[in-house]
């Protein structure tokens, strides 16, 4: 086994431990910190009710209200680790149930469209390329200083390619060499490489940031 397959096969295990670790963590926030904290909730509603002076009512109202807003954060955190649809719905689901957390969280409204027959995907590739969306759409509301995104899914009988446009302020690639855009930027090539597909950028001043993704069948 040459140093390049050896080196395929470390960054292989480091991801699928990575990804099943995060899965780990996103079910702990859902089924045990998230329940633990709807029974707290309960019990503060039902001490609420029993409550007659009216300022421990506010008071014990307004703890409740901080317990609600923690819980549907934790929810929407354990979303964005791991989405349920991704095991259960596929890719495509997937991505337009993230997207509405997306705009729901960073105001940045996200045009996808998807042409072509959807096909299932194996799970490992289901989570490379749902990563590298992601990546994506996280570098995008960091840096790109834009509201609006085109997001494309062409499905065919070879392959499957993904475009992201941001519309963006743009960027010079050669001066973010070293940078942590740049790692990231490598962690995604790395994730389609692993894939077995490709990840192409590009940038211009004033123009925006494309993203190409290229998944042969």
């Amino acid at each position: 086994m040459d140093v390049i397959q050896t080196k395929q096969k470390i960054n292989s295990y480091i991801i699928d431990s990575q990804e099943e670790e995060i899965k780990r963590i996103a079910l702990e926030l859902h089924e045990g910190v998230g329940q633990n904290l709807y029974s707290i909730l309960t019990g503060l509603q039902f001490v609420e009710s029993g409550i007659t002076e009216q300022n421990m009512k506010s008071h014990v109202r307004e703890m409740s209200q901080l317990i609600e807003k923690t819980i549907q954060e934790i929810r929407l955190l354990s979303v964005e680790l791991h989405p349920p649809t991704l095991s259960t719905f596929g890719l495509l689901p997937a991505m337009k149930s993230y997207l509405k957390l997306y705009t729901s969280t960073f105001g940045i409204l996200v045009d996808l469209k998807s042409t072509g027959e959807e096909f299932s995907l194996p799970e490992r590739t289901n989570i490379a390329v749902f990563r590298v969306c992601q990546e994506a759409l996280a570098n995008i509301a960091k840096y790109a200083d834009t509201s609006k995104v085109k997001m494309s899914f062409l499905w065919t009988e070879k392959e499957l390619k993904i475009t992201i446009h941001d519309f963006g302020k743009g960027f010079q690639l050669e001066e973010h060499n070293g940078s942590h855009h740049s790692s990231g930027l490598a962690i995604m090539t790395e994730r389609m490489h692993l894939a077995g597909g490709t990840c192409a950028i590009s940038s211009t001043i004033g123009e925006g940031t494309l993203l190409e993704l290229s998944l042969p069948l």
